[in-house]
């Protein structure tokens, strides 16, 4: 007996460990605390858990993720939903695969002691705007909720300088400020903003960041299992802040700065816990939304716009 038990244990020991199927995701931008359920997945060893070996890449540009998606060079992308609207109707293959922040970050930023205290007073003023496309969407937009056209506007592409473009006062206002960030930035500075929320102000709401897949190319066991991880860590982060904030921050010396602790307070709340779950109604809102803006020729079909991984 003794004999086969140290025949079997010396059988386990020399059995392989199963292989980790391997992904890549592209981040959005550089990593920072919007990647939070994804840095603890690894961390926590939740993607190990899955069977998933998952590369995580910050591009080189952040117009790249969802055309490397689509061109079948990465599994999956951190993506926008106003995003995915506009380049599934270019023609991209891409759907909404699963959602990391279910709730709009993007807002118009004023300073508060400026002279901007309603929409209404940025007629005649300069508008800055990060990226061209989606965010003059929704400056058309908000600036239509309240009786005005971007006509009254001086539309200004100030790249990502957002907060150095509103304290030179180049600009009045900018849109496409993260309300989890440029705002903390400002008060690091010495400066106080005011955001208008776009989804109180004209705009359906939507979910910021999602996960974008190729339809033709896409592995939905392993995004399913992505999912799972993320989802874990997504979780952990709301019933562990603190020690949360503790191991992503050690990730990088980079993080640890007091933009990235104060925007991680005000982001952590905002992770979906149900990444893989589904609101038709929200997807088909926007586009409606777009299209009654003139942003798109037609309306796309959700069908043409989500998966469901979950589904068999």
């Amino acid at each position: 007996m003794k004999t086969l038990i140290n025949l079997l244990f010396a059988l386990i020991l020399a059995t392989p460990a199963a292989a980790q199927d391997k992904m890549s995701v592209i981040l959005d931008w550089f990593v920072n605390p919007d990647h939070g359920p994804i840095i603890i997945a690894r961390e926590r060893g939740f993607f190990k858990e899955a069977g998933l070996d998952v590369d995580i890449v910050a591009p080189a540009n952040p117009a790249d993720p969802p055309k490397m998606v689509a061109a079948g060079k990465a599994d999956l992308a951190i993506s926008y939903q106003p995003q995915l609207h506009l380049n599934v109707h270019e023609g991209m293959k891409l759907v909404r695969a699963g959602t990391l922040v279910a709730t709009p970050l993007t807002c118009l930023v004023t300073l508060a002691d400026g002279p901007i205290k309603s929409i209404k007073d940025l007629a005649g003023q300069k508008v800055g705007f990060a990226v061209p496309g989606v965010q003059e969407v929704l400056l058309e937009a908000m600036l239509r909720h309240h009786g005005l056209t971007t006509a009254k506007v001086e539309k200004i592409n100030i790249g990502f300088s957002i907060s150095p473009a509103l304290m030179s006062k180049q600009v009045a206002g900018v849109i496409g400020a993260f309300r989890n960030f440029e705002l903390n930035q400002l008060a690091i500075e010495g400066s106080k903003g005011r955001c208008f929320f776009p989804e109180a102000e004209g705009v359906p709401a939507y979910d910021e960041l999602i996960y974008v897949a190729n339809p033709d190319t896409m592995n939905k066991s392993r995004i399913r299992r992505f999912l799972g991880a993320t989802e874990k860590g997504a979780q952990f982060i709301l019933n562990n802040p603190q020690e949360s904030w503790n191991i992503f921050s050690a990730t990088s010396k980079e993080l640890q700065n007091e933009l990235n602790k104060r925007a991680w307070l005000d982001t952590y709340p905002r992770f979906d816990t149900r990444p893989t779950a589904m609101d038709y109604g929200r997807y088909d809102a926007f586009e409606d939304f777009l299209f009654k803006m003139g942003a798109v020729p037609s309306k796309t079909p959700v069908s043409k716009l989500v998966v469901d991984v979950t589904a068999p």
